[in-house]
């Protein structure tokens, strides 16, 4: 059985067992473009990699699947070279523990997305990036534009555009380098991991 048809089993949810890690070549290939219109497989795929994440959010779940929490998923972390992603950002509670309005800040699968623009200044997550798979702390600032205008395609075969910046741009970027080829890592310094450069911004 071919791993799309596994993984897009009714009955298979995604697990970490499912995720490949540092070192499959699969992480390093360009990913194929997901062809239009989309197929029934491509979109259970979808929705499967954002079933996924809502789980690793979800305490409960998480421990009973053994799942790490997850913002992000791309297909060629499931041993599928295509270029789907799916993102997942809650939104935190306030000060004083009240639950946001919306639940997320940014909700959506995306085939064939690419960066269109971006901006001159760059921005990195203060505590570093991780990444579902690679089981090691890797330490650096992870270089990044800080604003990005996104095109892809969603699962109803709409064309979208969409503009973000801060967390969720940083999280869009991490995914897409995924189904380019790119690790995380590759984007630090490797001589001076925690150099900041004129106008970099950091974000908590």
């Amino acid at each position: 059985m071919s791993v799309i048809k596994k993984l897009t089993k009714a009955s298979h949810l995604i697990d970490m067992n499912d995720i490949i890690r540092e070192g499959n070549p699969t992480l390093r290939a360009v990913a194929k473009e997901v062809s239009l219109p989309l197929s029934d497989e491509d979109i259970i795929l979808g929705e499967k990699m954002m079933q996924f994440l809502k789980h690793s959010q979800d305490p409960v779940m998480a421990e009973k699947m053994g799942l790490r929490g997850g913002v992000g998923l791309a297909a060629p972390q499931l041993d599928i070279s295509k270029r789907i992603i799916a993102v997942l950002v809650p939104n935190l509670e306030d000060e004083e523990g009240n639950p946001p309005a919306e639940a997320y800040s940014l909700q959506e699968i995306m085939y064939n997305p690419k960066i269109v623009s971006h901006s001159v200044q760059n921005a990195a997550l203060s505590d570093g990036e991780g990444c579902l798979s690679v089981d090691r702390p890797v330490e650096g600032y992870v270089i990044r534009h800080s604003r990005v205008t996104v095109e892809y395609v969603d699962k109803n075969g709409e064309k979208q555009r969409i503009k973000l910046k801060g967390y969720n741009s940083i999280v869009v970027q991490h995914e897409i380098d995924h189904i380019n080829g790119i690790m995380f890592y590759d984007r630090i310094n490797e001589k001076e991991p925690f150099k900041v450069e004129d106008g970099l911004l950091l974000i908590d």
